[in-house]
């Protein structure tokens, strides 16, 4: 997509992250944020609907290529940002109370712009089409367009773990993007951080997690990194879910811990705070990219990692040889927990995919249970709620590793809403995260 103007607008900053997420393959939250810190002169309004346009179309790219189509010849429109901007003002046109005339007149003039009158007149003929339509005919909600913008695999497979009614509920939860979460480094302060958030910060929102103790979610802040404590290493950004799993370990004071698969380390700087300067905590992943990074984070957050290993546990364990109380494996998975957060993971996956991590995932768990010491604990952590990467993985697990049973979440932030449950779900519908799916295991004495 060409260069924007300094002066564009918050329906142009919408169209330039979709064509970037839809052609480029760029994750939209990502280059949202990047859009939104260089256009210094949308306000508040203008910020909460690119946001809005840029999450909901997302959702409804599918059913809304669909309504395009039907009066183009070809099936969709070659260029991206073509694409993009007719996108963008079907969404409007269907789903929002944006004027017609402002939603065509706005997309046209951008492609004009950009691509030149012939372009722009088709743009415009399309449009209008489109805007008779959305006007005289009866369509679906957004909730129902999302359900079916949704691949079959995936709404077939969501139907099995979930049931028919929990998948439209589980998809539903996506209409907005989530709040922004911060994990404090000490939960004890919460309050008072609420307090100095909220005299400093105007026209934001800040409210207590649900879940997880350490937990605070944002409104209308901006870059969370801007706000007050994060230099200072008081907190870090989390997905509040992402904090609860880091808490399920059930890691304490002394404990030595292994993170196979701790990618940036946002729940290895949680275990590191449990174990105290009496413990350990150990760092795995594949790559060691991201290993640099945990240590540069650990250093903003005064923490210690005592090793890191670059490990891939589909061949082998690697330098790893110690056994540990407790083993967390955060293991690779399809993401479709994150669905309402990132939306266009929906589009990226497919049944080869589930089929093939589930595999991975069976051998992650079997290498990285060696490392658990008798009695020890191993925590299986997804962002994913299908049953093919969860159940059915861990009963595989269990099949082909007679030492581990099921135990039950042992820990105070879990025990007081799962009981004795030894596997739980995470819904965005129901508990306010992401999608993760927990099973704690125990190596036999």
């Amino acid at each position: 997509m060409t260069a924007m103007p300094r002066g564009y607008s918050a329906r142009q900053v919408a169209a330039r992250v979709v064509a970037r997420s839809l052609d480029g393959g760029a994750f939209a939250a990502a280059v949202l944020d990047s859009e939104l810190e260089k256009a210094v002169q949308l306000d508040g309004r203008d910020r909460a609907l690119a946001t809005e346009l840029v999450y909901g179309c997302l959702r409804v790219e599918p059913w809304l290529e669909g309504e395009i189509e039907r009066f183009t010849r070809t099936k969709g429109a070659k260029d991206s940002s073509v694409r993009a901007h007719l996108v963008v003002a079907a969404f409007q046109l269907f789903f929002t109370r944006v004027p017609p005339f402002a939603a065509v007149s706005e997309a046209v003039s951008s492609v004009r712009a950009e691509r030149g009158p012939k372009v722009g007149a088709f743009a415009n003929a399309v449009l209008r089409r489109v805007a008779m339509r959305a006007a005289m005919a009866s369509h679906p909600s957004r909730e129902e367009a999302a359900f079916a913008s949704t691949p079959t695999w995936l709404r077939e497979s969501l139907e099995r773990s979930l049931s028919l009614d929990g998948a439209r509920e589980f998809l539903k939860a996506g209409g907005e993007p989530p709040s922004v979460a911060l994990r404090l480094e000490h939960a004890g302060e919460r309050l008072a951080w609420l307090t100095r958030l909220r005299e400093t910060v105007s026209g934001a929102k800040f409210e207590p997690g649900r879940l997880s103790p350490m937990c605070i979610l944002v409104r209308g802040a901006g870059n969370p990194e801007s706000l007050p404590g994060y230099d200072e290493g008081a907190w870090s950004v989390q997905e509040e879910g992402a904090q609860l799993a880091a808490l399920a370990v059930g890691a304490q004071e002394g404990d030595f811990v292994l993170d196979a698969c701790a990618g940036r380390g946002n729940k290895t700087a949680v275990l590191a705070r449990a174990v105290g300067p009496t413990g350990a905590v150990d760092a795995c992943d594949l790559g060691s990219q991201k290993l640099e990074r945990l240590q540069t984070e650990f250093r903003r957050l005064g923490l210690h990692v005592r090793d890191t290993f670059s490990v891939d546990w589909t061949v082998g364990s690697g330098e790893v040889k110690r056994e540990y109380a407790h083993v967390l494996v955060d293991a690779p998975c399809t993401g479709v927990g994150t669905v309402r957060r990132r939306p266009e993971i929906a589009l990226r996956r497919g049944a080869k995919d589930l089929q093939a991590l589930a595999q991975t995932q069976k051998a992650i768990i079997c290498r990285a249970a060696e490392h658990v010491r008798k009695g020890g604990t191993l925590l299986y952590v997804v962002c994913s709620i299908l049953r093919e990467e969860c159940e059915e993985v861990i009963r595989e697990v269990l099949a082909e590793r007679p030492e581990l049973e099921p135990a039950s979440f042992d820990v105070p932030a879990m025990r007081e809403w799962c009981g004795d449950a030894s596997s739980v779900r995470l819904l965005p519908n129901i508990h306010g995260t992401d999608g993760y799916f927990l099973a704690r295991l125990r190596r036999r004495a």
